[in-house]
Parts: C-alpha cells; structure tokens; sequence
C-alpha cells in the first residue's frame, strides 16, 4: 500500500509542476493536427472548446508521468509476487499444482510442440532476430534510432532478468522436466525476453502500418509472450509465479525503453526534448497516422 501512496504523490507532484509550467510560461495550445485533432473530435462537446485551448506541454508532460507509471507498476507487481512467493501465499500457492499438472499430463507430442513454441522466448535466437531487423531497418533508412532501440530491449531485459535471477535465487520446481534451463528460477527468462523482444518487433516492424495492422501484430505478440509463458511451466522448467514476474519485466522494459525513445518516432531522448519545445513536431508520421479528419462541422470552427 505504501508504494502505491508514494507513486500517487508523485504522479500528482509530476502533474502540478507541468501544470504550473505551462500557465507560467509561453501558451502554445494544441494545433489540432492529425492525432491531437482526433482527440478534440472525440472528445465530449463540452470538452472541445478547453481542448481547442489546452497547453501542449501539459499534454506531453502528464503523458510522459503516466507512461512512468505504468512501468513502475509493473516493479511494484514484481514485488508483490515475489513477496507471495517468500511468505508462499496468495497466487504462490497454484505454483505446485500448475507443476505437477503439466508433469502428469505430458506426452511426447505435446511435449514436442511446446519445446518447439519456447524456442521463440530464447535469449540467443532473440538477439539475432533483433539484430537482423535493425541491419535491414539501417540499410533502408539510414537510420541508428531503430537498432540501438532493438538492441538495448533485448540486451537489457536478458540484464536486468539475470540480475533478479541472482538476487533473488529461486529453486526450480521439482517435477519432470521437460526442456533445458539455466541459473535460477524467478523471474522466467524466456517469458521476459518474450514480452519484451516481440513486443518491440512488433512496434519497429508495423510502425508505419495501419492502425488495424498494429492492433494484429501487437495481439501476435502477446500471444507469444503468454505462449512462452506457459510452455514454461508446462515443460516442468519454471513455476507459475516466475513466468508471470517474467512477463511484467519484460513488458515494463519495453514500456520504459519505448517511452526513452519516443514511442513510434524511435529517437532517443524525444520524449523529453518534445514536452521542451512544447511539442513542436508531430507525434508520428503523418504518412502512417490512421487519424480520421475532423468533421466539416468542427473545420469550420477551428
């Protein structure tokens, strides 16, 4: 509960100060372009004329804290599960039977299947799709932004998982298992990597797609991840609770790596350079933006 009540108070805190910031300072209210008209056009009535008006640091500064949030909810959850697993209460308590389940219900061509599906969570085959998405990402646009991105997803979450590993040191389940590990058991590397790696691939490889197109591949990629997740629990390699620590550290790295580098515009330190300028610039591409255009109605109001 205390967590919580501190991340409120700085949330809250984050909120103030760009409030304050923006009346203090020079107005530059939103411009109505492609996402940010969207938002004026579907937002109620009474709303549009504040919208029409609202500073853009605001915007870009609460959504900068909220995006912070989010990422440390994700360490709070981590810590809140291993707690249940250090006093074995609450969700810990399924890990056993979760185990013996899978162990008493395997054969071998289930056991085949889910040894091929894991593979898609393994830290080394992970890093070389990453790397040879960014090589043809570079090759075709020039560009640095998407590799280093891609690189420092995988790299960091298969880091940072081998760092809790350590801390924490936890016994693998003692039932048939079926598939190879290594080190100790919480959080599930290869659920992790999942969450974190596919969710990236997702965003780098349909970033100028259309929003239909994003919605599939990002679906695609948490069924990957809750896949991965499962297949390791079901091999006997992992208990329940380590594959879903596994899961929310590998989507709070790609949320924390994403929001650094700007969501879709895959630049390091836009975020922050863009709440400075007042966001300036758009948000994404206007060639990819699947934004409607504002209804005649409200054109001839702007």
């Amino acid at each position: 509960m205390i967590p919580l009540i501190v991340l409120a108070v700085a949330f809250g805190v984050t909120v103030a100060l760009v409030v304050v910031s923006a009346v203090f300072g020079e107005q530059r209210p939103l411009d109505t372009e492609r996402p940010e008209r969207w938002v004026v056009h579907h937002a109620p009535e009474a709303l549009r004329p504040a919208l029409r008006r609202v500073d853009r640091r605001i915007v870009g500064g609460v959504a900068v804290a909220a995006s912070l949030v989010v990422v440390a909810a994700g360490g709070i959850a981590v810590g809140t599960i291993f707690d249940a697993v250090d006093n074995d209460r609450g969700i810990a308590n399924w890990d056993e039977s979760a185990a013996e389940w899978g162990a008493n219900n395997a054969t071998d061509a289930s056991t085949r299947v889910l040894r091929a599906f894991t593979h898609l969570g393994g830290t080394a085959g992970l890093l070389v799709i990453l790397v040879s998405i960014g090589a043809v990402l570079y090759l075709r646009r020039r560009s640095w932004g998407p590799v280093l991105y891609l690189l420092i997803v995988g790299v960091g979450v298969a880091g940072l998982n081998n760092i809790l590993k350590f801390v924490v040191d936890r016994d693998r389940p003692t039932v048939a298992q079926f598939a190879g590990h290594s080190g100790s058991s919480f959080p599930s590397g290869h659920s992790a990597a999942a969450a974190a790696c596919w969710a990236a691939i997702a965003l780098v490889v349909f970033r100028r797609a259309s929003r239909r197109t994003r919605g599939v591949a990002a679906a695609g990629a948490v069924f990957i991840a809750v896949g991965v997740a499962a297949t390791r629990v079901l091999l006997g390699v992992h208990w329940l609770t380590d594959v879903i620590a596994g899961v929310i550290v590998g989507w709070s790295w790609f949320g924390l790596v994403t929001l650094v580098f700007g969501g879709r515009l895959l630049r390091l330190g836009e975020p922050a350079e863009r709440v400075a300028r007042g966001v300036d610039e758009p948000t994404v591409d206007r060639d990819s933006a699947d934004v409607p255009d504002l209804h005649p109605s409200e054109a001839s109001a702007r």
